[in-house]
């Protein structure tokens, strides 16, 4: 008498991709079926060993708005749902004119919050209107209830007590770019403890939905070297919304002018940003690449 253990599985079509060394997972969710998928399934998707590998995975959708051309939605490496990916949607607009989704240039995508304008450039370069941050901190959201605070010029930053590597606090610039971002300036990149400290701050109770990690070099007005520990996929090799915040909170600290360029261990992003016009904030421009590495087809176990 045999017993057979197998189970059953689905076969999967994807696409593997990168924005400045940030990699992804790309999968058509219109013409094949991702409903039902599981946490722990998408953690198997992205495990690097024993999956395909990938900081996030993302899903591209029929759009569920009528001011939208499609929809995408991220996963991070823990098998979590998150509201932006800023080189994740670069990478998004080269999936879908590559795979013949749509002619249309620019695109706009629904994520989670809101609509992003996306152009894609001739050089193979692309445009994201990353929409404007946002500084209020029940949107963010963000509890500075506790904490010690200063100005510095526009911003306003706040410490974390850390306990690793040795109980300090980080002094922090907090905002959202459609996620929540802790930035910290920092005098030499290659030695910022952002493996050593970036879990608590990810994790630390003012955050209650956690937060990316941010660590910034300032190496002139227009530019900078970049390190970013990212909720539920730790310190990745670029991070476009992180870039973002980073620009933003350099700019209203009195460091930084805009246009920016931003090095990241991946590679290089321009930042755009017209800070605020009549108390309203602009919107942030990113530009940078995104390259296709494979494609390939996976089998998807079923819990």
């Amino acid at each position: 008498m045999s017993t057979n253990f197998s189970k059953a599985s689905r076969k999967l079509r994807f696409t593997k991709m990168h924005g400045a060394g940030n990699d992804f997972i790309v999968l058509n969710g219109i013409d094949q079926d991702l409903s039902n998928i599981t946490r722990e399934q998408w953690q198997r998707l992205a495990h690097r060993q024993f999956g395909i590998g990938a900081d996030q995975i993302l899903l591209v959708e029929k759009a569920t708005r009528p001011d939208a051309d499609f929809r995408y939605r991220i996963f991070n490496a823990d098998g979590g749902e998150v509201e932006q990916c800023g080189n994740g949607s670069r990478c998004f607009v080269r999936f879908v004119i590559d795979q013949g989704l749509s002619d249309k240039n620019p695109l706009r995508v629904e994520v989670a919050h809101t609509v992003l304008i996306l152009h894609a450039h001739p050089d193979g370069q692309v445009e994201v209107n990353m929409g404007a941050p946002i500084f209020e901190h029940s949107q963010i959201p963000f509890d500075a209830s506790g904490l010690a605070s200063k100005q510095e010029f526009h911003e306003m930053l706040y410490a974390l007590p850390i306990q690793t590597p040795a109980p300090h606090d980080s002094w922090v610039g907090v905002l959202s770019m459609g996620n929540p971002h802790a930035v910290q300036v920092v005098g030499d990149i290659n030695s910022a403890p952002v493996l050593e400290e970036g879990a608590s701050i990810e994790c630390h109770p003012a955050f209650p939905k956690k937060v990316n990690a941010g660590y910034m070099q300032v190496l002139n007005r227009q530019e900078i070297q970049l390190r970013v520990f990212e909720r539920g996929a730790g310190e990745t090799l670029a991070c476009g919304t992180g870039a973002c915040a980073a620009i933003v909170s350099g700019i209203r600290r009195g460091l930084l002018d805009s246009p920016v360029t931003v090095h990241t261990r991946g590679g290089d992003l321009q930042i755009a940003w017209g800070g605020l016009v009549n108390e309203v904030a602009q919107s942030v421009i990113m530009t940078g690449p995104a390259t296709t590495v494979f494609e390939g087809e996976t089998e998807l176990v079923e819990s």
